[in-house]
């Protein structure tokens, strides 16, 4: 049970990390709980739900993601390299294809609702 509480103890200090530091991910989590107020505002199903909050979730992960894989590469590459510019914005465009894919899906559930 101690390293259970230990292991949550480090996952908090790995959350209260990112969310004192990294600007994108405040951005992301605002834009989640507003998402998620109107999923619980709106009559949505609890499939619609699901899927909403699957999604909500994909996108925070990977932004997480991208931000561990960032401050690794910095890490080992202080100076400015171009492979790791390349990496970095790979894994730009990976959360940000996610984002579109969250937008699409927040559409095509919120739509019937707003309209």
């Amino acid at each position: 049970m101690k390293k259970l509480r230990k292991s949550f103890g480090h996952a908090a200090n790995g959350l209260r990390e990112t969310l004192i530091h990294e600007r994108n991910f405040k951005i992301m989590l605002g834009v989640a709980f507003a998402i998620a107020g109107t999923m619980f505002y709106l009559p949505t199903s609890r499939a619609e739900k699901a899927v909403l909050a699957t999604t909500i979730f994909a996108v925070l992960t990977l932004e997480m993601v991208n931000v561990v894989i960032e401050r690794l590469l910095n890490f080992l590459h202080p100076a400015h390299h171009e492979e790791v510019r390349v990496i970095k914005d790979l894994m730009a465009a990976i959360v940000l294809i996610a984002s579109f894919g969250a937008v699409i899906i927040g559409l095509m559930i919120f739509w019937p609702y707003i309209f």
